[in-house]
């Protein structure tokens, strides 16, 4: 595929995965009466779901990253070079703040928003590096043994990763930057975005020191 093709895919997939997480929170708090639970239920499996079926069909193009952090791990390996990973990083973002502001437009929501959810603290910093490291562990792992089952894999974990995690997992730079404007149920404070890229960046660094041994070939002796 050509450079041109993977970016596109890389900003339409994107798009649509925010549009899904934005979307299904706003709706889950229209419709759960308050009760956070069942929002936070609704919104969860609209992810997982979406994100199996949008890996399933944007990654025979690009790889389906949608992340800036996988990106990251792809251009350390060397699997990617800077000429392709800088782009995708680029629209990455720019897809993540369009699927927002279409989810907003789709339930008559004020387009340009900036979210008032304040997700302080170090606990939440901790809590996205440790969704960060098992999405890349996922990825990693899963693509080394059972590469087909890959989309399954991550939407499953991100499943599950909603409910463990005191953050619910946004374990996404551009997802999360995206978050911060909306002020919905999926959003984030501005001011609460840097313990989360932070957790974020080092939770990728650490799996891609861990995974990097512990997948490691070793030549026969």
């Amino acid at each position: 595929m050509t450079l041109s093709r993977r970016l596109a895919a890389e900003f339409a997939g994107t798009a649509m995965l925010l549009a899904i997480v934005v979307g299904s929170g706003i709706m889950g708090e229209r419709l759960a009466s308050g009760n956070d639970a069942i929002a936070l239920l609704g919104n969860t499996i609209a992810t997982g779901a979406g994100l199996i079926v949008l890996i399933q069909m944007f990654g025979p193009v690009s790889g389906a990253h949608f992340n800036p952090a996988v990106t990251l791990v792809f251009l350390a390996k060397r699997e990617m070079p800077p000429r392709a990973a800088m782009p995708y990083i680029a629209v990455q973002f720019a897809g993540a703040i369009l699927g927002v502001w279409l989810a907003h437009a789709m339930f008559a929501e004020p387009v340009l928003q900036l979210s008032h959810k304040a997700r302080d603290g170090l606990a939440q910093g901790l809590a996205e590096g440790i969704a960060t490291f098992g999405l890349i562990g996922t990825i990693l792992g899963v693509r080394r043994a059972r590469p087909d089952f890959v989309p399954v894999a991550v939407g499953l974990y991100i499943t599950a990763a909603y409910w463990f995690t005191a953050s619910t997992s946004f374990a996404n730079p551009a997802v999360t930057v995206a978050r911060s404007l909306s002020d919905t149920f999926a959003g984030i404070a501005p001011a609460s975005v840097p313990v989360f890229v932070a957790g974020q960046l080092a939770g990728t660094v650490a799996a891609l020191g861990f995974f990097g041994w512990l997948l490691k070939e070793e030549p026969p002796s």
